[in-house]
């Protein structure tokens, strides 16, 4: 007979758990329906449930503690021909309730178990989001102070077109599960069962007691019969690229690529590291795209990160930029072949630079500026005198560009004059003030 089941994974579910059940069931749903593994992915969570990815030979995604369905989004989005299977516990329903009413409104093509088992079976017995309030459990009253979340109830709420909820124990479970699976959007299973490891040490219950429970609560059996209109929507991945199909705008990114003058001569070949540190207001991000722009005019490859604080007007800004003859896989820098250094907030963000500095990084900085464990008579250590030129603090990052560009060995002057009437092409008066930076720097 065939089967999805990794046979050498053995089943490692306390003697008796309901989870054993849900895996032989999920098994011979994709079995019937002739799915191969290559064609399913089983999204796990934390916990027991969180097992399951192991005990199939199909594709599997392992992650944080009520984070599966975020990460079963992106498989989805990525891959819409794969057949996405979503296992979580009522542990991590509750942790990751905001990621199910999410993924429920978008209607994403994929299916949630949630294996329903009363308690956080894997850390000791203590109450989840759908432990009875008369349950006794490992973390004392709080269930007793706390209302149980019915996940049928929140999924309708949230528009679900397809919930279940079923008991572990049924007959037709496997086919259930074939026809969640089947269904085009977001399906639901409530699956409840028996945690025989922590939960019935302290509380009686049977597999038929887990029915009379299914029985008094609200029915759900599979597709909605009464959708809410306003939440009734065809399957989210469908929508998204039918959508995007009609976006006329590109990717800033190319279009600039493409649009960028290209008429200048490579002044070097390998790779090239520039670290720009500066504060607030002093245009480092600014000054960091324009070297971008000027290595992209003799065909570089370039790449630009930056890093500043949540209070945009106050604090560090530091702009770090790669420049490549071929494709750059790689965006970090260790060994700076420049430093640009024009604040103390700069440079204090990023002092390990400083600590095992390279004998062949040349620092351009600010004359008035002291970095600890910095050699001012070193002969690769630049110093402007942005005072005595009397070049403001916001105009210092384009300062210390030009005098880059005047070393003529990652760019030069006409290249980054070219970058600066590309750039503001539209604004004479800002192109005018920058040439005059530049010259006051380079004569």
């Amino acid at each position: 007979m065939k089967t999805l089941i990794n046979k050498e994974r053995p089943l490692v579910f306390c003697p008796g758990c309901s989870h054993e059940k849900v895996v032989h069931a999920l098994d011979k749903a994709l079995v019937n329906m002739g799915i191969d593994g290559s064609e399913v992915v089983i999204v796990s969570d934390i916990g027991c449930s969180g097992l399951f990815d192991t005990f199939f030979n199909t594709h599997a995604l392992h992650g944080l503690h009520g984070r599966a369905l975020t990460y079963a989004v992106g498989v989805k989005m990525a891959r819409p021909d794969l057949k996405v299977i979503v296992t979580m516990g009522d542990g991590g329903l509750g942790i990751g309730g905001a990621h199910f009413i999410s993924t429920i409104r978008k209607n994403i093509d994929l299916t949630l178990l949630v294996l329903n088992n009363f308690n956080y079976g894997m850390t000791g017995g203590q109450a989840s989001s759908t432990s009875p309030q008369g349950a006794v459990l490992g973390s004392s009253f709080l269930n007793k102070i706390d209302n149980p979340i019915d996940p049928c109830l929140l999924a309708q709420g949230a528009g679900g077109q397809y919930i279940n909820r079923l008991s572990c124990y049924q007959n037709d479970l496997s086919i259930q599960l074939e026809e969640a699976i089947n269904f085009k959007g977001f399906s639901m299973l409530d699956i409840m069962g028996i945690c025989t490891g922590r939960y019935t040490k302290s509380n009686k219950i049977f597999p038929k007691d887990i029915d009379g429970l299914i029985k008094k609560m609200p029915k759900f059996a599979g597709i909605s019969s009464t959708p809410d209109s306003s939440n009734s929507v065809n399957e989210y991945t469908e929508r998204y690229f039918e959508e995007s199909k009609k976006q006329k705008s590109k990717d800033k990114s190319q279009i600039i690529k493409n649009s960028i003058p290209k008429n200048f001569d490579k002044l070097f070949s390998g790779r090239k590291e520039v670290i720009l540190l500066g504060g607030a207001g002093q245009r480092i991000i600014t000054a960091g795209e324009i070297l971008a722009l000027a290595g992209m005019t003799s065909g570089l490859e370039v790449t630009q990160k930056s890093d500043y604080p949540i209070t945009v007007l106050r604090g560090h800004s530091v702009t770090e930029v790669v420049l490549q003859d071929r494709e750059i896989n790689y965006s970090g820098i260790e060994s700076p072949d420049i430093i640009i250094a024009i604040s103390e907030q700069g440079v204090y963000r990023r002092s390990d630079l400083f600590k095992n500095l390279s004998d062949q990084t040349v620092v351009i900085k600010s004359k008035d500026l002291e970095i600890n464990g910095l050699n001012s008579a070193d002969s690769k250590i630049i110093n402007i005198d942005f005072k005595e030129m009397k070049i403001k603090s916001t105009d210092r990052a384009l300062g210390a560009l030009a005098s880059l560009s005047a070393m003529g060995s990652i760019i030069d002057l006409n290249m980054l004059k070219k970058v600066i009437e590309f750039k503001f092409k539209e604004k004479a008066k800002i192109i005018d003030s920058s040439m005059e930076i530049i010259n006051k720097v380079v004569h």
